[in-house]
């Protein structure tokens, strides 16, 4: 135990010392006459066992007391108070300021061996607390991580299904779930969003499972009928997410549901405008959009890169969230090198 002791006069000093040689165990003794000394260091290095003076100059052990009880982390450390039999008041102050014991002049061996054994007992049951607790919250973390890993398999299961129906591939995926990263550092979302958003992405159009294959996978334009039919995946896909505690499936859900909304009102299924659409929705729309029209599919070939950054211009405002295009055409070099890394 790390046992620290201040008292102005260095002949008592010693003598507690030579008691606490006496008592059972190896422990580490730090003894100070200046009481400023003896508190930085127990600001700085973590005590077991502090056993104070009463009367000292510039700094008693009232106060000594009380600011250890201040500094962060030293409430529950033990402290003994050494006064005279006639310091009533100076005992229950020190007690409202934290003291858990008293030793009284002149000390007897007899009681100091008793009260630092109780101490120290009790700082033992304190660590052993302390190192249940961190136990505890180390098992709990794990427990937390497995099912964060849990959840994202499933998570990239369900992508994986979505792929099987759907003619858009997993670079596909892979590239709009980065592109909406980049998005969302630029508007400088919180790290955790970032994170969740770069996992949440690629379940955008989860829904299409429920969309017949011979709409799904026609080869070109659908006509009126099937378009109102695909609109739905919309909704199916928030559907299969939501109503999870899962802040990712949540994350997912609102995506899958709003990411087809435009910014002037037009789009579907619930006619959202401007700020009305989920933030995560127009940050998804910027980069799914992209991605579809400088990819080839089945209804159409994939178009040259500065048509496609063409056409974000002129949607800027209209069918995107402005602030959305900017940063995504702000960092365009970054687009590339995704584009590049998941390119099919």
């Amino acid at each position: 135990m790390h046992i620290v002791i201040v008292d102005d006069v260095e002949a008592n000093l010693l003598l507690l010392k030579h008691f606490i040689s006496q008592q059972e165990g190896a422990h580490e003794v730090q003894a100070y006459t200046d009481p400023q000394q003896a508190l930085t260091h127990c600001q700085t290095a973590m005590p077991d066992l502090v056993i104070v003076d009463y009367m000292m100059p510039v700094l008693d052990g009232v106060a000594f007391i009380q600011r250890l009880r201040a500094t962060a982390g030293r409430g529950s450390v033990p402290v003994l108070m050494v006064t005279a039999n006639d310091e009533v008041d100076v005992r229950h102050r020190a007690l409202e300021s934290g003291a858990n014991d008293f030793l009284t002049k002149p000390l007897d061996h007899v009681e100091f061996r008793a009260r630092l054994r109780n101490m120290l007992a009790l700082r033992a049951g304190q660590k052993k607390l302390e190192d249940r607790a961190a136990w505890l919250a180390e098992e709990v973390l794990k427990a937390t991580e497995e099912v964060v890993r849990r959840e994202r398999e499933t998570i990239v299961r369900l992508s994986k299904a979505a792929e099987f129906r759907d003619p858009e591939t997993g670079g596909h995926i892979q590239r709009m779930a980065h592109y909406s990263w980049l998005i969302a550092v630029g508007l400088g979302l919180p790290l955790e969003e970032q994170q969740l958003m770069l996992e949440a992405a690629p379940m955008h159009d989860v829904g299409k499972v429920g969309i017949p294959d011979h709409i799904l996978l026609k080869p070109g334009r659908l006509d009126p009928d099937e378009l109102v039919i695909m609109q739905q995946h919309a909704a199916m896909g928030h559907q299969i997410l939501a109503g999870s505690a899962s802040p990712l499936l949540q994350m997912a859900a609102t995506i899958a549901l709003s990411h087809h909304e435009k910014f002037d009102g037009s789009g579907y299924p619930n006619r959202l405008a401007g700020e009305a659409i989920p933030l995560v929705g127009r940050i998804v729309a910027v980069a799914d959009v992209f991605d579809a029209l400088t990819s080839a599919r089945p209804y159409k070939p994939a178009w040259e890169m500065e048509r496609a950054l063409a056409f974000l211009r002129e949607q800027r405002g209209v069918h995107f969230d402005p602030q959305c295009v900017d940063i995504f055409l702000g960092r365009l070099d970054e687009v590339l090198t995704i584009r590049a890394r998941f390119f099919e």
